[in-house]
């Protein structure tokens, strides 16, 4: 008898919840098939059987959050001589089967067992799985004194990841925020905001280097980086999602915009690479395209900044001792104070204001 455990999923992902199986008890796989399907805060991800050989049990239910390390299957055989098609990739599918019920309590027999450590009747408890299958969350929620397992909703993928990453954030990180706005009266109408952003951001980092940088702790050490590794935040029905922007200095106006719309249409699609999520060395929120001002952005470790852009708003300014209205835009930079001080900070956002009110900084797609 052989066991698969849950695979490292890449940097920084330390578990996964079990989406869909696509196999059951008892049956019969070759090498790279498919057999479950698992969520991160980062994607879908197909987990492959590394050899040929008879399903005995599947150690977790659809919608249990597990461990790196952690068993998945238990293989009755083995043989080495089957093939078959290598998967192991992303995958949009939701198939939402869940694990092999049992006859009493609709559940796995790791949940029964937890639920005779916690003295709870099955019976009791409703599941929130596929086909009201008990889950392992369902048993910690009814183990919970003055609740029940219908009440609230658990968090789950992307979303459970972020509450993970913000109580990270606000575990280490000392924030700090300085607000401006740029004025951009002179950009033609349909300007492409978030490209002029990434650019304007990308001329700030050559200018103010401390703030394209990590922080790391034990012992605290200070990571200058040498490219420009930017994080979009992109909101998506599934959560909100971090990809990368690599190396964004040394990438022209045209190659940044086609790669932001691959982007999106990879997000929508659910089949985003892992590693692009990955190696952010600073970060842009464009939530004015939504709406706001100005915000107070959490900056997620090892990162020690992040900046915003509110929305663009026409506004009453003095000029020549004339009052005008122009189009400004708001900006936010958060930082972390421990590794960026107030003066590196300013000169950085005045940095993006000086490119973004540059004719020459406005580029067309």
């Amino acid at each position: 008898m052989s066991v698969l455990k849950l695979p490292d999923l890449g940097e920084g992902l330390q578990r996964a919840e079990i989406l869909s199986w696509h196999v059951a008890e008892g049956d019969h796989v070759v090498t790279n098939q498919p057999l479950v399907a698992v969520e991160t805060d980062k994607a879908v991800v197909d987990v492959p059987a590394p050899h040929a050989g008879t399903i005995a049990r599947l150690c977790a239910a659809v919608g249990d959050s597990i461990e790196v390390g952690a068993a998945l299957v238990e293989f009755a055989e083995s043989a080495s001589t089957d093939t078959g098609t290598v998967v192991g990739t992303l995958t949009t599918a939701h198939n939402n089967t869940p694990a092999p019920a049992t006859a009493a309590g609709k559940t796995t027999p790791r949940v029964r067992a937890q639920a005779r450590k916690l003295g709870l009747d099955l019976s009791s408890i409703t599941g929130t799985g596929p086909g009201g299958t008990i889950l392992s969350r369902d048993v910690e929620q009814a183990a919970q004194p003055g609740t029940s397992s219908s009440n609230g909703e658990p968090l789950r993928g992307v979303r459970r990841a972020m509450a993970e990453r913000m109580a990270l954030a606000h575990s280490q990180v000392v924030p700090a925020s300085v607000h401006d706005d740029a004025d951009v009266d002179h950009w033609p109408e349909h300007t492409d905001i978030t490209l002029q952003l990434v650019q304007a951001i990308g001329s700030a980092c050559e200018r103010e280097p401390a703030l394209n940088a990590w922080l790391t702790t034990d012992p605290l050490t200070r990571q200058l980086h040498q490219k420009v590794d930017l994080g979009v935040a992109v909101d998506t029905t599934d959560g909100l999602f971090v990809p990368t922007l690599r190396d964004i200095t040394n990438r022209s106006a045209d190659d940044l915009a086609a790669a932001m719309e691959q982007i999106k249409q990879d997000l929508l699609s659910r089949s985003i690479p892992p590693a692009q999520l990955r190696g952010q060395t600073i970060t842009l929120s464009n939530f004015g395209s939504i709406g706001g001002r100005y915000a107070e952005l959490v900056v997620v470790p090892p990162q020690v900044a992040i900046v915003g852009a509110g929305r663009v708003r026409q506004e009453v300014v003095v000029i020549d001792k004339q009052p005008t209205v122009r189009r400004r835009l708001p900006l936010s930079l958060s930082f972390d104070h421990r590794a960026v001080n107030g003066a590196e900070a300013t000169r950085f956002l005045a940095a993006i204001i000086e490119h973004l009110e540059s004719p020459q900084g406005c580029h067309q797609k």
